[in-house]
């Protein structure tokens, strides 16, 4: 019985030795949290990294002719001076000025350019550039009553301002 009895006593060793594994043991629970915290951070950057780099490739890629376009804009303007000189009546000269600009305009256009032309339209400063502005009898007041140079945007971010003269208030 006394046997027993020593059995149900404690031993202050083996307290102390189960206290400190139930201390290490909590030591690597919170260790592991870390490691999990850490690991999740780490998976966040890496999808954050990843939307970027999407986003600035498909930027890239929609604006990869911005160059080039930018520089068929003076050949815009003068296929389009040559329209106005050629005048209203149909000839040759004219047709083939014309279609040129058309065929022109498309291909453009399947590269994501699109023309400008607010004639009638309110003054957009974010789209136009006001070079004067007169009294028009006829005009509302604000709206662009005539374009000196067309604007170009490229994928909805402007390439190149339309200048404009705008109606006075």
């Amino acid at each position: 019985m006394n046997q027993n009895h020593h059995d149900i006593e404690s031993n202050p060793a083996a307290d102390e030795a189960a206290a400190a594994h139930h201390d290490q043991l909590e030591q690597l629970r919170g260790e592991l949290e870390q490691v999990k915290a850490d690991a999740l951070r780490e998976r966040a950057d890496l999808d954050n990294q990843r939307k970027r780099m999407t986003r600035d490739v498909e930027q890239a890629r929609r604006f990869a002719n911005e160059k080039l376009l930018g520089e068929l804009l003076p050949v815009f303007d003068s296929l389009d001076a040559g329209l106005k000189a050629a005048g209203e009546d149909a000839s040759p000269l004219r047709d083939g000025l014309e279609m040129t600009y058309r065929q022109l305009l498309k291909v453009a256009a399947d590269n994501g350019l699109a023309l400008l032309d607010p004639t009638g339209q309110p003054f957009n400063p974010e789209h136009h550039q006001a070079i004067s502005q007169v009294d028009a009898n006829g005009a509302a007041p604000g709206s662009v009553v005539q374009v000196f140079q067309k604007g170009y945007l490229l994928n909805d971010r402007l390439l190149r301002p339309a200048l404009v003269v705008v109606a006075r208030d």
